[in-house]
């Protein structure tokens, strides 16, 4: 037998069980709240992303553009098919056209007179907005799930694909 005496288990109120359990319902509660945010920042920004990305990884017109004159945030220039000889008026982003006399291959943006930047660049300038709501998101993860490796390799990526898509469109 044991030299030691026996310890009488203390039994707590129910009013303290009851706010230990509402604590940690508490708790539960913001940690879901935040990964709900997390979460929404991500599906925000992909879907954003989606409606020029699906366009400049799989566009059903592709051809090139030569591009002309600039206004304030968009150039205009001749698009010409690759299946077809016509030639047509579109607008494409001025950041990614490189100025004035540069030959860019894109992809027309259906039903409309827009040209998404096909190619390495474009896609990944597509997906901009994407990461952008990553390093977003990886600022709620850190600060509000206190995951601190993941916030990490969130905003990582997130930084990787602006950059990238700077550095390609850039260089």
């Amino acid at each position: 037998m044991s030299s030691r005496p026996a310890k009488k288990k203390t039994k707590r109120s129910r009013v303290r069980r009851l706010g230990e359990s509402a604590f940690g319902l508490l708790l539960l509660a913001r940690a879901g709240l935040m990964a709900l945010i997390a979460l929404v920042l991500v599906v925000a920004g992909a879907w954003t992303s989606w409606d020029t990305a699906s366009v400049a990884m799989a566009g059903d017109e592709r051809g090139t553009v030569t591009v002309g004159p600039c206004g304030d945030d968009e150039c205009t220039g001749t698009f010409h098919a690759e299946d077809t000889a016509e030639q047509q008026k579109v607008t494409v982003s001025e950041f990614v056209s490189g100025g004035r006399g540069q030959t860019l291959a894109v992809a027309v943006k259906p039903g409309t007179d827009h040209v998404v930047r096909t190619g390495p660049a474009g896609i990944l300038y597509s997906w901009v907005p994407l990461g952008g709501a990553l390093l977003l998101a990886s600022l709620v993860i850190a600060g509000g799930l206190r995951m601190r490796k993941t916030a990490f390799v969130t905003g990582a990526c997130g930084a990787l694909i602006m950059g990238g898509a700077w550095a390609l469109l850039s260089f």
